[in-house]
């Protein structure tokens, strides 16, 4: 990745080959964000620049700096800002500055988190299939915000959140020829004996013997076998525990209830939940953080064959309640119910789930908000966090009626209900039967906001965007303030 830097140097005095400011979009043009930039905004102006959010105008800055270029970014309105507004913006600069070598930016003055992780994450690229055109900056001083004691160690921090982020993506965006659950498991294996976690890994065999049958209904119709993937961290001075639990369908066609064509190639992301949790508890222990954490990865891949779970199928989930399956494209609360069921044994304190769910979230929220259902008072919070960090976040109910769809006269209960009113609701219902009572629990469905198909926008690309790390990253933290 992009290397980050703190530098005391003034903008006007810094050796870049880029610098980097802000403005904000005024009613009569843009309006710099620090007044001794005004001249440099001016200039931008000149070029149609408007300080509107995600925009990026290069001028020459001959006469009033040393850089020979200066890139002016939009944060948007002063009255609507907030931190993602700078990450949004040094994402942008970050992007639209791939090919020069050295940046030097002021936005970390505005907030230096938000700077350094919009920088990071801006500058992210999947390179394994193909070079990009033009190779991010190598590195990026940020301009150390006046009075600020701890800088280093939020530059720390900022970065563990934006390299745990692009761990994900980088999960997210391998073809799904390259990452069965297997392969998926290797890795994470790999990242968790490096970071000196404890890890253990379910095969088949183990999944048979321990009564899994959500998953390994899931994985039924492939070749390549399903996993379930344990990671922890637990630190000597712990007195907390959270576990956080991950959708991993390495590929999802559906099943028998087969996909349309059209789109099924962003199925790829389907295992961006599992990329999530074992994201960050790699974080939570480079961070120290005294809160212990695992991370619980439910891996399979759905696909049709002979072999395939049928729709009319009864599974048994770890734990032994039964399911009517009606729809095998219904196939992640199957797999997720066993990794609840399973990590619930282990009596947390708090149980954190996150999968790319339902289309039925998309449709109510949109692809840049998650739903987050569970107990009130964790998903409420858990809501907040999400939006303090940027990535979208709204509490939803669970209406006590909507469970009543999932209602079965041959099985404890059935895996959808057909009339699809409040999709991503009865989900979140199918999923709070494996908790048990007691336990403060949240649902993130993340089927839009984990995956960009779009367009860029500030520091998401196209493809993979890592959420809901930073999101679970700081509750994670959150418990932890909590204890103390």
């Amino acid at each position: 990745m992009t290397v980050l830097s703190l530098s005391a140097t003034p903008v006007d005095e810094a050796r870049a080959d880029v610098v980097v400011i802000a403005a904000f979009a005024g009613d009569d043009g843009p309006v710099p964000a620090d007044e001794a930039h005004g001249p440099l905004v001016e200039r931008a102006a000149t070029l149609g620049a408007l300080g509107k959010a995600d925009e990026v105008v290069l001028v020459d800055g001959s006469g009033l700096v040393r850089a020979p270029r200066v890139a002016v970014v939009g944060l948007g309105r002063r009255d609507r800002f907030e931190p993602d507004a700078v990450r949004r913006a040094a994402g942008a600069a970050s992007r639209a500055l791939a090919g020069h070598a050295t940046v030097f930016s002021a936005l970390s003055t505005l907030d230096l988190t938000a700077a350094a992780e919009g920088h990071l994450l801006g500058a992210y690229v999947f390179d394994r299939y193909k070079e990009p055109a033009k190779p991010p900056a190598q590195g990026i001083a940020l301009l150390e915000p006046a009075g600020t004691q701890d800088a280093e160690a939020l530059l720390r921090h900022a970065v563990v959140a934006a390299e745990a982020v692009a761990f994900a993506r980088d999960l997210v965006n391998t073809a799904p020829n390259d990452l069965p659950p297997a392969a998926f498991a290797e890795r994470a294996v790999a990242a968790a004996t490096e970071a000196g976690l404890e890890v253990r890994v379910w095969d088949e065999e183990r999944l048979r013997a321990e009564g899994f049958g959500g998953i390994l209904a899931v994985g039924s119709g492939s070749v390549r076998p399903p996993r379930l993937v344990s990671i922890r961290y637990a630190p000597e001075n712990a007195t907390r525990s959270v576990a956080l639990i991950g959708k991993g369908i390495t590929f999802d066609s559906g099943g028998l209830s087969i996909k349309p064509a059209q789109g099924m190639e962003h199925m790829t992301s389907d295992m961006a939940g599992a990329a999530a949790v074992t994201a960050t508890v790699l974080a939570a222990a480079r961070l120290g953080l005294p809160v212990a954490v695992t991370a619980w990865a439910a891996l399979a891949e759905n696909l049709p064959s002979g072999s395939s779970y049928r729709p009319g199928d009864v599974l048994r989930h770890y734990g032994g309640t039964t399911v009517h399956v009606l729809n095998t494209d219904a196939e992640g609360r199957l797999v997720l119910a066993d990794a609840i069921a399973r990590a619930a044994e282990d009596a947390p304190d708090q149980l954190l789930e996150t999968s790319t769910l339902t289309g039925a979230q998309v449709v109510a929220l949109g692809n840049r908000t998650m739903g987050v259902m569970g107990e009130p008072g964790l998903r409420d919070r858990v809501a907040e966090l999400a939006r303090q960090v940027g990535e979208g976040g709204w509490a939803m109910p669970l209406p006590p009626e909507l469970r009543e769809g999932l209602e079965s006269p041959l099985a404890d209960m059935a895996n959808v209900n057909w009339d699809r009113v409040g999709g991503m609701l009865v989900a979140g219902h199918y999923l709070s039967e494996f908790v048990p009572d007691g336990l403060p629990w949240a649902h993130l469905d993340v089927a839009g906001p984990a995956y960009n198909h779009a367009k860029t926008w500030g520091y998401t690309a196209l493809g993979a965007t890592g959420v809901p790390v930073r999101t679970l990253l700081a509750a994670v933290e959150d418990l932890a303030r909590q204890d103390a």
